[in-house]
This record gives C-alpha cells, structure tokens and sequence, in this order.
C-alpha cells in the first residue's frame, strides 16, 4: 500500500496523484515549462503510405493546436513560447516539447538537426517527442538513445486503446504487436515512454477502456496521458457524431473513470496530463472540457471522498 502523510495528503505535495509538476521539480529544484514545437513534420497515416486522413479524431493541425508556427525556425518557435508561457510562470528550466504529427517521421539527419536546434537554446533541459511506434526502427532508436544521455528525454506514443475494434475504428494504423515491439526497444535503451489513452470512444463501455488501463498498469511506464474524447470540426470524428449522435461522458462520469484509473496505475508512474485542452473555436463536444480547472478540482475531489490515491489498488 503507498504511504500517506500523517496530515491525511498524500506524498506528491498536494496531490493524490503522481503529477509531472512533482516529477520535474523533483529533477530539476524548480518547475519545468514544457514548449509546443512544430517540427514541420507529417504522418505516415496523411502522406498516404498508411492513409490520407489521420486519425479519426486527429485536428488538421496534428494535434498541435497551441504550437507556434511551423515556418519559423525552432529557434524563433521557442523564444516566441518562452515570452508566452512568462506570463504564467517563472523558471529557468524549459522542455522543448515537439508536439505535432508525428515527429520521429523523417530522416535521421533532419531530425538530428531539428532536436539539436532546440537543445543548444539556452535554459532548455529536456525535450519530449510525440511519435508512433512505428515510426521508430534501429536508425531512429540510436539517435534517441544518443539524445537520452545528453538531455532529459522522453517519447510519447499515441496507444489510445488496446482493442482491434477501436484501432480500427480510429484509424490508428498499427496493432499492438508493434506498439509492444516499440515500446520494449525504448525501454532496452532505458528511455522514458509516456502512453497516450483515450477515456469515451463510441466503439467501447468503461469495461473495455479498463482493460486498456490494467494492461497499461502492468507494464514499466514512466508516464501516461488520459484524455477525453473530443470532437473537434473538420475531422471526421466530427462527421460520425453528427450523422450518429453517441453518448458522450458527462464530467461526473469522466472524474470517476479517472479516479478507477489512478487507484490501479503503479504509484511510479507520472501523470503527465488527466483532461485535454481543448480549442475552444474548434471544440464541438465535450462543452464541460474547456473548464480544465474545474475537472482537474473535480478529480481532487472524488480522490479525496474515496480517501483514495494513485495506486491504491495497484497490484504487481
């Protein structure tokens, strides 16, 4: 069982969960700002060796809504994010996060001297790369490993789902199989694997989305990011719902999956993200997502009701 304080909080501050915020500052003795890069990168599953679409639920902009523009240098992008994210918070310590598309999708040279651009630019401490388990072979993974033992680094994949059905409805484009293949290569090499998941998808009840979580449980990852399922214009998702019309998740019903979910994650898994942000211009539906504060509060809650916290039905 993990120990709580006396104080009845639980040991990652004031959460009852194991934060990023906890984990950076831990690392690095003051907060770390994460900064969305566009690396000019496209997909296999939109420049047709897979598909022309992308995912199902994928924005136009490959999930980098918040990024600074894509034709400007790496350089410029992350000044122009520091000066943004100043407003915010102060630290001298930044992950140059390269968010969208699919950013291990181009030759070694070119991305060797995209990720080398960023971290020679001052106060950058680590950098987090979004990409998909099959889009890293033997090249790529030699250039991350080179990478992991000059700079804090982490790769994202995007798994959503264990289930054949909903990989095939998502249009995700790999099986499992390769996500395993992927993932233990990453972890032969000890760098840090963060899981994307989505919590609400119309081809599955909160049985199945659990099987996804234990699965993810169960296996060594550093860290995972549970997102609700949002529909966004302009994507295809958006033209199933409309003809469909499925059952989206209320808030109350999302804070309680999230809750299950945290009591059987191990306690040493970083959670990197619990809602998403969503465009407010481009969001269709879920409307209750674009308070995030008020999910995130929400969530401390219900952890708190329950006298509960990550981990508390984890089991190896």
């Amino acid at each position: 069982m993990h120990n709580l304080l006396k104080n009845g909080e639980n040991m990652w501050n004031d959460k009852r969960y194991h934060t990023l915020d906890y984990e950076l500052k831990k690392i690095f003795g003051e907060k770390a700002i994460k900064l969305s890069i566009d690396g000019s990168f496209t997909c296999p599953n939109r420049d047709g060796t897979i598909g022309i679409k992308g995912c199902i639920f994928c924005s136009e902009r490959g999930s980098g809504d918040f990024n600074s523009d894509r034709n400007i240098s790496i350089t410029n992008q992350i000044e122009e994010q520091k000066q943004i994210m100043s407003k915010k918070w102060k630290s001298n310590t930044y992950i140059a996060y390269f968010q969208s598309y699919t950013n291990t999708y181009d030759s070694v040279e070119n991305l060797k001297k995209k990720f080398y651009e960023a971290l020679v630019c001052e106060n950058i401490k680590g950098l987090a790369i979004a990409t998909r388990p099959d889009c890293i072979d033997e090249q790529i993974l030699e250039l991350l490993e080179e990478l992991n033992s000059k700079t804090f680094l982490w790769i994202e994949l995007g798994l959503q789902s264990i289930h054949d059905k909903t990989a095939a409805f998502i249009r995700r484009g790999y099986d499992l199989e390769q996500f395993e293949k992927s993932y233990e290569l990453l972890k032969s090499k000890n760098i840090r694997t963060v899981v994307h998941l989505i919590v609400g998808l119309p081809t599955e009840n909160k049985e199945q989305y659990s099987e996804t979580l234990k699965y993810i449980a169960e296996k060594e990852i550093w860290g995972i990011k549970l997102h609700m399922l949002h529909i966004l214009k302009n994507t295809d998702l958006a033209d199933y719902y409309k003809k469909n019309n499925f059952k989206i998740l209320s808030r109350d019903e999302y804070v309680n999956i999230v809750c299950d979910s945290l009591e059987l994650l191990n306690p040493s898994t970083v959670i990197h993200r619990l809602t998403g942000d969503g465009k407010k211009s481009e969001l269709i539906e879920p409307i209750w997502t674009l308070d995030k504060l008020k999910v995130l509060s929400d969530i401390d809650k219900e952890l708190k009701l329950r006298d509960s916290y990550q981990g508390k039905n984890f089991s190896l």
